[in-house]
């Protein structure tokens, strides 16, 4: 049974058999006698504001963050979790701005969006690339680095089994349709929620005990104990390192690549947003929970994922912290130091039994953030190519077969890129790999979607050329900006440093990725909004749109103010 025992597999076999059995209830009780395709594909108004809320983030949080970024809390710090918690104002945004938007035009695929907003060429090319992004890159990695850490917990050989096994938990939930997915993701962020923080809660214990000598460690103590051995691991905005040397001791100058990654204050006024408006409000993985919903019930659910988010970074960072400050003091003897390999080490030490919820909380959040992504590749298949393209006059039962079995079909091929790990994910590092792969064309797709929304003059020319200009400048500053123009070009952008590489010292000068990301959608608006203005002259097809859509009430006014006022508090503590 490998590092688990017996006691763990009974704490996982509870949470299958809970998690099966109540989505088989929900199932047989929600069931449409009509059997239609907005209600397989978007539960249509059955989801409560709690149901979408836990949704979010059950497909959000996945082995990109319990494994990926605990990795970059252990490398980094707290900072990485800077995309925790500005997760939370971005999704206030799209509560009061975004979601009203797509509710009032009835919009239940972003490729719709796209085709009334601007035409079918744009949708429809959109409609491709997201396939592929959601099949080949997320459903690959989420599946390669959820198997890889379990594997690692039963003591590794079974890697192949568990990918089949986590695959067949998705499929089986998936299959159900967005009203089992939704209420199935109550029950995975409960456990993933309980889990996360059970297994936090024993790691700061296990840092008193082996640093401090604890007889019974205590968790508030061992947190003192990390802000102590570790205090640079605990500051949320990171300097610019004036050091621009490497010594022989160290492979690499390790300052200089923590700020590349998250390049201080620069990646505030530009880059972070990027990423976060356009994964919670231009991804169908994402806002299709709210689309079936009412505007109240939308904003409400949205609002508390908001809130939930808050405490993320506490259960997916806090244990690379703590990996850090153990294997630093010579306490995790079988870790190799690699980032990927910290949460995975972390749960190694936990007791009988907690393990095995731990192990089942990184579980839930792996099989629902798989099981989202299929239906929203299964949605957009169905929906935006296969009804319009392939058999336009298909019926509504045929509509949901067809989604099914594109959901099959996304998992075998999903499977067979991740059994070689023919992409490398494990050689780049997990949520390395994610953000270089889907941050190529975020600039693009946020500057389409934001002028298509709130201005106009838009035009559907503008869009595929900002789309492919988007991913060209992305590529341009990441790859030959700095060679071309010199790095005084880039106002002070540009970052340079020396990195030992196969024995010998380089000089490098790059400019960290998420101010790439700023200065491709600067440049990708502004030609967007010369090509509306003195392009093709055509008529736009602006949405439909009233003041009144965009008022909140009460509830959602002091849902925001609670948010705001608690990562406010966040921020003076750890700035």
């Amino acid at each position: 049974m490998g590092k688990l025992s017996t006691f763990d597999f009974v704490i996982f076999l509870i949470y299958f058999l809970v998690v099966t059995l109540y989505g088989l209830w929900i199932y047989k009780r929600k069931k449409s006698k009509t059997a239609g395709s907005k209600d397989y594909f978007l539960a249509e108004g059955s989801l409560t504001w709690w149901a979408i809320g836990a949704s979010l983030i059950a497909s959000n949080i996945s082995a990109e963050q319990f494994i990926g970024m605990s990795g970059e809390g252990f490398f980094i710090g707290v900072a990485v979790a800077a995309y925790e918690w500005l997760a939370a104002i971005a999704l206030i945004i799209i509560a009061v701005w975004f979601i009203p938007i797509y509710l009032k035009n009835k919009i239940y695929t972003m490729p719709q969006f796209l085709e009334t907003r601007y035409n079918k060429s744009v949708s429809l090319i959109m409609a491709v690339f997201w396939l592929f992004l959601y099949v080949i890159v997320n459903l690959t990695s989420i599946l390669y680095l959820g198997a890889v850490a379990i594997d690692s917990l039963l003591g590794a050989g079974h890697l192949h089994i568990i990918m089949i096994a986590l695959l067949l938990m998705a499929l089986f939930i998936g299959l159900g349709g967005m009203k089992v997915i939704g209420y199935t993701d109550v029950i995975q962020v409960a456990v993933l929620i309980i889990g996360g923080f059970a297994t936090v809660y024993m790691a700061l214990q296990v840092v008193d005990q082996r640093i401090n000598g604890a007889a019974i460690g205590n968790a508030l103590t061992g947190f003192d104990t990390l802000l102590k051995e570790a205090p640079e691991h605990f500051k949320l905005i990171l300097n610019k390192p004036r050091i621009t040397t490497t010594t022989l001791s160290m492979p690499e100058n390790l300052a200089a690549q923590k700020y590349i990654a998250l390049p201080g204050l620069a990646m505030y006024f530009a880059g972070q947003w990027i990423v976060q408006l356009n994964y919670w409000g231009c991804n169908q993985y994402i806002t299709q929970r709210a689309l079936g919903a009412d505007l109240k019930t939308a904003r409400t659910g949205i609002l508390f994922a908001g809130f939930l988010k808050l405490f993320m970074p506490v259960i997916v960072v806090l244990p690379g912290i703590a990996a850090y400050v153990l294997y630093t003091k010579g306490y995790l003897s079988n870790f190799n130091g690699a980032k990927d390999s910290a949460y995975s080490a972390m749960l190694g030490l936990l007791p009988s039994g907690l393990k095995g919820l731990a192990v089942a909380a990184l579980t839930a959040a792996i099989v629902a953030s798989l099981a989202g992504k299929v239906n929203s590749i299964s949605t957009i298949f169905t929906l935006d190519i296969y009804k319009k393209y392939l058999k336009t006059n298909t019926s509504e039962i045929q509509m949901v077969r067809t989604g099914r079995w594109a959901i099959i079909v996304a998992m075998l091929i999903a499977l067979v890129f991740t059994w070689t790990d023919i992409l490398g994910i494990g050689g780049e590092g997990g949520f390395t790999f994610i953000q270089k792969y889907t941050g190529f064309i975020s600039p693009g797709v946020f500057a389409m979607f934001i002028l298509g929304m709130f201005w106009k003059r838009t035009t559907g020319t503008a869009a595929i050329v900002g789309v492919i200009l988007g991913f060209l400048l992305s590529i341009f500053f990441n790859s030959f900006a700095v060679e071309l123009f010199g790095k005084e070009t880039w106002i002070y952008t540009a970052f340079t440093y020396e990195k030992l590489e196969n024995g010998v010292v380089k000089t490098i000068t790059e400019i960290p990725f998420l101010i790439n990301m700023g200065w491709s959608f600067f440049i990708t608006v502004a030609v967007m909004v010369l090509l509306s203005i003195f392009g093709p002259k055509v008529n736009p097809k602006a949405f439909v749109t009233d003041k009144n859509m965009f008022k909140v009430d009460n509830r959602t006014l002091f849902l925001i103010v609670i948010i705001v006022l608690l990562l406010t508090a966040i921020y003076i503590r750890f700035w």
